[in-house]
């Protein structure tokens, strides 16, 4: 785990003297390499909720030391626990929080129809908040504004 950390680090830090990558995206490009080194390995994931209103699924989720680029978009199997906002009764209230999450993948996957797709069942047990204002991962977050690639029906793809 930490041999794959101290490679991804030293991409990121080659990529970071390229002069095609905006600034701001290599300063969060390493950072977050920072913070996957930083990630304890254990029997837990690290997920970040993604709020649409017209989906039905909770969010992206990853192993700790994972890139989010390699993160699941899953649906939530909430038997045993709910699921934060809904917890709450504030559905999409926590839209791009990010939690460390303990349960585990199903083997199977959930017809989402929004969007026409399958997506992994992700069985979830309990949850901790990491934090309300996570550092951005999805390419509108970067450019500070709304556009095509972030309407409500288009589902971005983490990039860091």
């Amino acid at each position: 785990m930490m041999k794959r950390a101290v490679s991804l680090l030293g991409f990121v830090l080659l990529l970071a003297g390229c002069e095609t990558v905006p600034q701001g995206i290599q300063q969060a490009k390493i950072d977050m390499a920072q913070r996957y080194a930083a990630e304890a390995p254990g029997d837990y994931f690290i997920g970040r909720r993604y709020y649409k209103p017209d989906f039905k699924f909770w969010g992206y989720v990853r192993r700790p030391g994972q890139p989010w680029s390699e993160a699941q978009l899953v649906m939530l199997n909430e038997k045993q626990k709910l699921a934060p906002d809904r917890e709450r009764l504030d559905f999409g209230g926590d839209n791009n929080y990010e939690y460390k999450l303990y349960g585990y993948f199903s083997g199977d996957k959930v017809y989402e129809p929004a969007s026409n797709g399958f997506y992994p069942e992700f069985v979830l047990k309990n949850y901790q908040l990491i934090s309300t204002n996570p550092p951005p991962i999805f390419p509108s977050q970067f450019s500070g504004r709304a556009n095509a690639e972030t309407s409500r029906y288009v589902i971005e793809k983490p990039q860091i």
